[in-house]
């Protein structure tokens, strides 16, 4: 069995095991989960400042009043089943950390890539980085499947190839620009997945699909954010290559505004310039290359623990009805 079609298998099975698992919790009576809630006062959970200093970070509005006109309840929140895009992670997503409050509970949620400023708090998966600033856009764990996925690497970063790989779709001008510029070139092994948009007729751009097991073969891995946040930078801290990306514009649960250039990835100019030049620093200073692996390992630690993800999850919710003048036990 070759590697392409054993991923597309995995893939499958897990798709399959993922909606069989989600709507059997559907399936469950909400009562249940806020008995259990109650009974476990994730309220006292918060040992830690960094915990609190996360849920500060993903919920950071001016307290507001919701209503009827602007917000539903979460007694309303049910499964999208006659629409044709469902969004059905998101939705799973959000229903696990819903379904522990009381159902008279206000709020408002938007799915999908989010860049814009909502006029009312609202539950989102990414928002534009605004440094500390209050924000409407509340950050909930989100489409989790395709996000956060984290890997064990048994290359080191000595082992891998001297090259900058980059497997994606290319809809967007900086994604063109980006191919435009270092497509062909001896240090990059780029190319884009999808065949649905073809720019200025670059067909060879195509290239077949890449594992992320096949991606680790690289030094270096692109991570250029697309509509919103870039998918790829989680489970590229995971490895012992190097994310290489322009300063990040949106940030998600990853908080991807907390991370510091030189320190977590390989900073690049807007215009891709300075690709080569960044590489070529790296080759030849590994011990800052380890240095940037030690850290991004270190990174990850904090989403990597199920259980505190989920109270952390919880409490950014119960803060959400606080500060939108509801009562919460």
């Amino acid at each position: 069995m070759n590697l392409k079609y054993y991923t597309q298998v995995r893939k499958a099975l897990r798709r399959v095991n993922f909606y069989i698992s989600e709507f059997a919790r559907y399936a469950l009576p909400s009562a249940l989960f806020r008995w259990y809630r109650e009974f476990h006062h994730f309220s006292n959970s918060l040992d830690s400042e960094a915990i609190q200093k996360r849920i500060d970070y993903y919920c950071r509005f001016t307290p507001t009043p919701l209503n009827s006109e602007n917000s539903i309840t979460v007694g309303e929140f049910k499964y999208p089943f006659g629409k044709k895009k469902k969004y059905a992670t998101y939705f799973f997503d959000l229903y696990h950390s819903l379904v522990y409050f009381r159902k008279d509970l206000r709020f408002r949620y938007e799915f999908g890539d989010i860049t814009h400023e909502p006029e009312v708090p609202t539950i989102v998966k990414s928002r534009p980085i605004k440094e500390g600033q209050p924000t409407n856009s509340v950050i909930m764990k989100l489409n989790k499947k395709r996000h956060y996925v984290f890997i064990r690497d048994k290359k080191t970063f000595a082992e891998k190839k001297d090259m900058l790989v980059f497997r994606n779709s290319v809809h967007q001008a900086h994604r063109v620009a980006f191919m435009e510029q270092y497509f062909g070139h001896p240090k990059c092994d780029i190319g884009q997945i999808n065949k649905d948009m073809i720019h200025k007729g670059h067909t060879e751009w195509i290239k077949g699909f890449m594992s992320i097991e096949e991606q680790l073969n690289y030094k270096y891995v692109c991570c250029i954010e697309g509509n919103d946040v870039a998918t790829n930078p989680k489970w590229v801290m995971s490895s012992n290559s190097l994310p290489v990306m322009p300063r990040p514009k949106f940030e998600s649960w990853f908080m991807e505004g907390t991370l510091i250039p030189g320190y977590h990835y390989v900073e690049i100019k807007e215009d891709y310039s300075d690709l080569i030049e960044k590489m070529e620093y790296y080759t030849a200073h590994p011990e800052k290359a380890e240095a940037i692996i030690r850290h991004n390992h270190e990174y990850i630690k904090q989403f990597q623990n199920s259980s505190l993800e989920n109270t952390i999850s919880l409490l950014v919710l119960k803060k959400y009805f606080l500060q939108t003048k509801q009562p919460v036990k």
